[in-house]
């Protein structure tokens, strides 16, 4: 798990601003104890490259063990994308649509990872820090031309969002922002991760929203009643259920049922 002993600096946080929702939950998994110890046996161990697979596709959710020391956007994260809806498919354009004229874009392909079972993922770069995940399927070089995948199930909304972010970046158009997270929860977001490594560093919770509130010590019977006490509390419960899997929601758009 990452160090916490920096976690008083408010500084340490800012990147939380510019991250896509896929890489703001790298930085809650890359937080969770089972994830750690099963990267650090595994890879100590040697293990074969697919039980390796099978056993992060079963407790991540992502297609790659990744080593949880290092942070989001850095972190080659592949998401499996049963998992997070905005991973755009590629696959051969189909004759129908042959190009003419039209030039193919060029993608920028970072932290690429062949032999995966689905086939070829990598990452565009957006700009701006940002990254959107492709997952080439079938063809027989980079250079073929393609199309994106949008099955007609629900979650084809939320691929729609990422592939016109993806258009947008290659025909230099503004790439909008990533919609999964408004700006208010974001915000609380990076408090709960502040406060769950305040926790993990021995702070106790006083002291935490004293980092985070910027609020005075008081005697411990104020502190008992004090409004700032529950806040803590219900980041600290809020951090763990999102450690321990609820990092998958933001890999999804929100929907009103």
């Amino acid at each position: 798990t990452p160090d916490a002993s920096g976690w008083r600096s408010s500084g340490r946080y800012d990147h939380i601003e510019d991250l896509t929702a896929s890489d703001l939950a790298w930085e809650w998994l890359r937080r969770n104890d089972a994830y750690d110890r099963d990267f650090e046996t595994l890879v100590r161990a040697d293990a074969d490259p697919g039980f390796v697979t099978d056993r992060f596709d079963s407790i991540g959710g992502c297609d790659f063990p990744v080593d949880p020391q290092i942070a989001a956007p850095s972190a080659p994260v592949f998401w499996l994308p049963r998992e997070d809806t905005s991973v755009v498919l590629l696959v051969d354009l189909p004759d129908l649509l042959a190009p003419g004229t039209d030039a193919q874009p060029e993608f920028s392909g970072a932290d690429i990872r062949d032999g995966a079972r689905e086939g070829r993922y990598f990452r565009h770069d957006l700009g701006n820090g940002q990254f959107v995940q492709l997952l080439r399927q079938g063809g027989d070089g980079s250079d073929a031309p393609v199309a994106a995948l949008v099955p007609l199930g629900i979650d084809g909304f939320d691929r729609i969002v990422s592939v016109s972010r993806l258009l947008a970046a290659l025909h230099g158009r503004a790439v909008p922002a990533d919609p999964r997270l408004t700006r208010q929860r974001r915000a609380r977001l990076r408090r709960m991760l502040q406060a769950f490594d305040g926790h993990r560093a021995g702070a106790t919770q006083q002291e935490i929203a004293q980092v985070i509130f910027r609020v005075d010590h008081v005697p411990r019977d104020e502190w008992q009643a004090s409004s700032a006490r529950h806040a803590v509390k219900s980041l600290l419960r809020d951090a763990r259920a999102m450690i321990a899997g609820g990092y998958r929601r933001l890999l999804h758009h929100r929907r009103s049922k």
